[in-house]
């Protein structure tokens, strides 16, 4: 099962690519994807209540997901991955939205100079095949990548 989400992912992520879309807030996705909210600050990490318990979502109600191979805010998600797992990236400080522990919310600088988002000790990602606010298609997926609690902790439980 997780091969055919990972098969439908890989074109919509090619062309999410394709037409430059970026998880910055630059500029919106296409196939119904939102760019970040932005706030005075920049980007705005919030939670939301849904199937999984409170998870932090961006300002749109996108989901944002950890990687287990991630280590101390450090992105080792890469080229084809970041394809299908687009960072949670910021141009200033991101905004800590109703229920996100401020104290937990930082940025860290991943190779090739993007400046990504992280909670707690995860650094954050978008998963290409949530199409709308509250999906959590990503959440489980290879058994690597989870949904955050508030609490910088992994949802590890099933969608």
């Amino acid at each position: 099962m997780h091969a055919r989400k990972a098969f439908f992912a890989i074109p919509l992520a090619l062309g999410l690519v394709a037409c430059g879309s970026g998880s910055d807030g630059d500029t919106a996705g296409s196939g119904g994807h939102k760019a970040p909210s932005r706030s005075a600050t920049g980007t705005e990490v919030t939670v939301a209540d849904g199937e999984l318990g409170s998870i932090l979502v961006d300002g749109r109600g996108r989901t944002l997901y950890a990687f287990t191979k991630d280590k101390e805010t450090t992105g080792t998600c890469a080229a084809e991955c970041i394809a299908v797992w687009p960072a949670l990236t910021t141009h200033s400080p991101a905004a800590a939205g109703k229920g996100v522990e401020r104290s937990l919310l930082r940025e860290a600088s991943q190779p090739g100079g993007a400046v990504q988002v992280t909670y707690g000790e995860w650094p954050l990602y978008y998963y290409v095949g949530d199409m709308v606010p509250g999906d959590v298609n990503g959440q489980g997926l290879d058994g690597e990548w989870f949904a955050v609690s508030p609490d910088g902790k992994l949802v590890r439980k099933s969608a």
